[in-house]
């Protein structure tokens, strides 16, 4: 967490389209595989959501801004930790995905797309529902398990 705090404050991740063949340095590939380590290996964050508050601090440590009493279930994916909003009082159902991120390819390149995820107070996401870059969910929603939000998709 240390090594992608000193990289994210070197080379700050831009929200956007980028491209990644190209020769410039990518500031979110850099961070991502920083965090892949959490992605591949979830037990070992999932150890920190035995005890209440430790999950929420650990995502603020990464530059997530995170309320107060949220409830982490087991089996979650969060792959840009430094990109999510999440406000008071919200339920994150079990395997939910929270993805800041999107590549596609696109004229013989990948394109980028990387927007912060925002979660308003009081909200539930349901098991198994995954939440694309950009989404905005406002306070007081209700999301039915297994939902899929695609890029920058308002609730």
């Amino acid at each position: 967490m240390l090594v992608y705090r000193l990289h994210n404050w070197a080379y700050p991740v831009q929200e956007g389209i980028s491209y990644l063949k190209g020769k410039e340095y990518s500031a979110w590939w850099g961070s991502h595989q920083i965090q892949v380590i959490y992605i591949a290996i979830p037990t070992l964050e999932a150890v920190l959501r035995f005890i209440p508050g430790v999950f929420s601090f650990w995502l603020r440590l990464w530059g997530a801004k995170v309320g107060q009493n949220v409830y982490w279930t087991p089996g979650l994916e969060i792959a840009d930790r430094g990109l999510i909003e999440i406000g008071d009082r919200v339920v994150i159902g079990h395997r939910v995905g929270i993805y800041s991120h999107i590549i596609k390819p696109r004229k013989q390149d990948l394109m980028l797309y990387v927007k912060k995820v925002k979660i308003g107070n009081d909200a539930f996401i349901g098991a198994a529902s995954h939440l694309g870059p950009g989404v905005v969910i406002a306070d007081g929603t209700f999301i039915a398990a297994a939902t899929n939000l695609y890029p920058n998709q308002q609730l």
